[in-house]
């Protein structure tokens, strides 16, 4: 059972788009949001002015000094370095939102007698206002004890999220596992538009017409669930039509060619477990990629 929302005061270290898009959602949730500190004092004052009773600080040990839960949502290589710098309250929990690092960066903090803890939302933040849009239905990776852990369990909860809890040594793994579902996509759709540029169509034109494409496979994902949501050559055996990639490839895009072979190994073990392929089939497919 979730405890009731924390009547805590709550501060944020950092301004940016993971920053301002929690403290406004939180804000809104009714929780009490206090003090900011960014090192670009616009970023502050632009964050407080849709916060009415945060006040801006004039340095990290400012919002330390005023809220009794300290998010730091700088960028990650400047958490260690402001946990180190902040005269901390036994009192006090102190939370950063990095993905691939664990509560450890926070050890200044530990010692000092707070709590710690990580606090890690699973979604992709292109903008302030897409984070926010973002938030509903997301996950949230957390690293605490009690009862800091009841806590950050409820702020996901009023963020309309899920959560699930990780250990410290989770993290990195974590992290890269949300790099492969996120970034790299936008990769392999530039790496698809690429190829459309071969036969003369332009970038946004191809990103257009992938993007249904993209969205049904998504849909299918959620849908179907893996590996049933998988379709294409390799989930039905056609060896035929990879042979016709892998030349074509060669021919005219050969910096992706080996890009296509690894994705394709990779997708043989799904299309397996789908069922619609045997081991003799998958064994052909692998030499022809290898």
């Amino acid at each position: 059972m979730l405890p009731r929302k924390t009547k805590a005061k709550l501060g944020f270290i950092g301004a940016g788009t993971v920053g301002s898009a929690l403290s406004r959602r939180l804000a809104k949730k009714g929780y009490a949001i206090v003090a900011i500190y960014s090192r670009s004092p616009t970023s502050a004052h632009k964050l407080a002015d849709t916060i009415p009773a945060a006040r801006v600080c004039a340095s990290s040990q400012g919002v330390a000094d005023l809220a009794d839960i300290v998010f730091i949502t700088t960028p990650d290589g400047v958490i260690p370095e402001v946990a180190a710098a902040i005269n901390w309250r036994p009192d006090q929990m102190v939370v950063h939102c990095s993905g691939a690092d664990s509560s450890a960066i926070l050890e200044p903090a530990r010692t000092s007698g707070a709590q710690v803890g990580v606090f890690h939302p699973l979604q992709t933040f292109a903008s302030v206002g897409q984070a926010i849009a973002n938030l509903p239905g997301s996950t949230f990776s957390i690293e605490a004890e009690e009862p800091l852990l009841g806590t950050l369990k409820r702020v996901a909860y009023d963020l309309g999220g899920q959560w699930v809890v990780l250990r410290a040594e989770d993290k990195v793994l974590y992290h890269a596992a949300a790099v492969m579902a996120c970034n790299y996509v936008v990769t392999l759709m530039k790496l698809s538009t690429d190829l459309w540029a071969t036969f003369g169509i332009s970038q946004p034109e191809a990103v257009r017409a992938l993007l249904p494409l993209l969205k049904g496979t998504v849909n299918n994902i959620e849908a179907v669930g893996l590996p049933n949501c998988l379709t294409g050559p390799i989930a039905r055996g056609d060896l035929g039509t990879i042979k016709k990639h892998l030349v074509a490839l060669e021919q005219k895009a050969p910096n992706i060619l080996s890009t296509y072979r690894e994705l394709g190994r990779q997708t043989i073990p799904i299309s397996l477990a789908k069922g619609k392929i045997d081991q003799n089939q998958a064994h052909e497919m692998e030499l022809l990629l290898n």
